[in-house]
């Protein structure tokens, strides 16, 4: 992929920090009075893997200055995240409940968000200039703006600061059909945010409604893997034109039994991955962060396209083994699982 090994590399991730409520089905959690409680969000999930593999990464948000927000910044330490462009605002964190094993696409996810620290944030509270010192890649996700329309331009503000400074921009284009609830579609958004990126992953489903593409495929169900790789390669070529800042482009497949992906990279031939079983699962949450965590672990240590897209299918499957938002696994785990 044309990259350049640097250990060296920071990367500041940005986007909202949630809690999230995981009880058990048929009411075990009332009877038991118990229900996991993990932190997570999307780009929180990729900064935890990235400082995991000894990348350094800064991570910004919004928390309440009480105590779970002091807590939880403690904790983030623990795992070697820089903390230092966290907010203290407003007065409560956000929040969703999934039950445990479920999808966060599924319809039993519910989100408790409105008000939260983080969703009250304005365009001018963050010194973007300050908080991109010495950091050369800037990550975000399609969750973000599809809070509110001021977090929206909270996302523009940092990504043009992003953009001045020169570092490399990834988006992982997750789209939750729940969110998205303030007058405003993700088509009206998404498009002005993802021409600044250098970096866009995501699957064909999401990509179509966050940017208005039609693959012409509404599902994987009755799709033969031949017909799903060619309805990608045709959307990846269509990003591409419309988005000229993008150097690498990768999509998911994480089916029923088998998770797979492709990625293209500077005009070369794309790449599929090996096809991962499936089995085991433990929880769904996750795993496509974990993805993106690998793709920018893979870059900044200068693998190769197949092998980028190799180790990053291998993380996000055995990911879905693991309890909580963000994976544990090390890099060694992920390459003996390749071999």
């Amino acid at each position: 992929m044309n990259a350049v090994k640097n250990s060296n590399s920071s990367v500041f991730c940005f986007g909202e920090l949630l809690l999230r409520f995981s009880p058990s089905l048929n009411g075990q959690w009332i009877r038991q009075s118990v229900a996991p409680v993990y932190i997570g969000g999307a780009e929180l999930n990729v900064a935890s893997a990235l400082a995991n593999w000894n990348i350094p990464v800064r991570y910004s948000t919004a928390l309440p200055d009480n105590f779970l927000g002091k807590e939880i910044i403690q904790e983030l330490q623990s795992r070697k995240i820089d903390t230092s462009f966290i907010t203290f605002s407003g007065n409560r964190i956000g929040i969703y409940y999934l039950s445990q094993g479920a999808d966060l696409k599924s319809t039993n996810v519910i989100y408790d968000r409105e008000g939260s620290s983080f969703s009250e944030l304005k365009t001018g509270m963050i010194d973007w200039d300050k908080a991109l010192k010495d950091c050369n890649w800037f990550h975000f996700s399609a969750i973000s703006p599809a809070l509110n329309e001021n977090v929206a331009l909270i996302c523009k503000e940092a990504l043009e600061a992003a953009a001045a400074k020169g570092l490399m921009i990834s988006v992982d284009l997750n789209y939750r059909s729940k969110l998205w609830q303030y007058g405003k579609s993700p088509k009206e958004i998404m498009p002005d945010l993802v021409k600044y990126c250098q970096v866009i992953m995501g699957n064909i489903w999401s990509v179509d409604a966050l940017l208005g593409t039609d693959t012409g495929i509404s599902s994987s169900n009755g799709e033969s893997k031949k017909r799903m790789i060619a309805a990608a390669r045709e959307n990846v070529l269509l990003l591409k034109k419309r988005y000229r800042n993008a150097l690498i482009i990768v999509y998911t497949f994480r089916l029923e039994k088998e998770y797979w992906a492709l990625l293209y990279s500077n005009h070369e031939e794309m790449v599929v991955s090996e096809s991962f079983p499936i089995s085991n699962v433990v929880d769904k949450a996750g795993s496509g962060d974990c993805f993106m965590a690998s793709v920018i672990y893979g870059y900044l240590n200068g693998y190769d396209r197949l092998r980028t897209v190799n180790f990053a299918t291998a993380a996000a499957t055995g990911k879905l083994s693991e309890p909580g938002d963000s994976t544990r696994q090390t890099v060694e785990q992920i390459k003996a699982r390749l071999k």
